[in-house]
């Protein structure tokens, strides 16, 4: 991703795994957690009676994580994050997800590319039966040289960003969604699986 980067307008914060689930987490837990402090200092605007908008380093503040389940699982801990710490930056539409693609599909000399398992299918069926058709899936971000993190993900002429946005007229809705899928009571999180399961038409475990 730091090759990838336009050097004049991008900043690159790597993460290792998982971070902390705030969500469940003490305040000392918080206060102590490495990799929360670094990502606080970087943006610049401080936190809790320190924020001050005015000091936010970056218009835009992109989760950038793979493709897959767990990348989704990540996406969802730093989301927390900025829901539960820095809301301000939700609500004055800073945080972003990066929509890197899930599938390369390859035809001759031509790919492109799908973010999803029906983008694919529906790519796969708007090609020419004639022609050999290669379907290949990302394992992760690390898989892709600069030049296709580039051309994919990062290039602000070509990428897909997806606007995280926490609706004050759902304040209440939100809040209680956040507290049962990642809160403490792990009672919830499985009564939302069942009131939910039936709606799911794909699994990836």
């Amino acid at each position: 991703a730091k090759q990838a980067r336009n050097r004049n307008t991008q900043a690159i914060l790597p993460l290792r795994g998982k971070i902390l689930n705030v969500a469940s987490a003490s305040t000392e837990k918080l206060r102590q957690n490495q990799e929360l402090k670094d990502l606080i200092e970087a943006l610049g605007c401080g936190v809790g009676p320190q924020f001050n908008l005015a000091n936010l380093r970056y218009q835009r503040v992109i989760i950038m994580t793979d493709a897959d389940v767990d990348g989704a699982h990540i996406a969802s801990l730093l989301m927390t994050f900025f829901y539960r710490e820095l809301p301000e930056l939700i609500r004055h539409g800073h945080v972003f997800l990066a929509q890197p693609p899930l599938y390369r599909i390859t035809q001759g000399a031509k790919s492109v590319y799908a973010m999803d398992d029906a983008a694919r299918e529906r790519i796969v069926k708007s090609l020419k039966t004639s022609q050999k058709i290669e379907v290949s899936r990302f394992k992760g971000l690390g898989e892709m040289p600069p030049a296709m993190l580039k051309d994919t993900t990062m290039d602000p002429a070509k990428r897909t960003l997806l606007r995280i946005v926490a609706a004050p007229e759902s304040r209440a809705e939100t809040s209680t969604m956040v507290e049962s899928l990642m809160g403490k009571r792990p009672e919830l999180r499985f009564q939302f699986i069942q009131e939910n399961a039936g709606s799911v038409q794909e699994v990836d475990i």
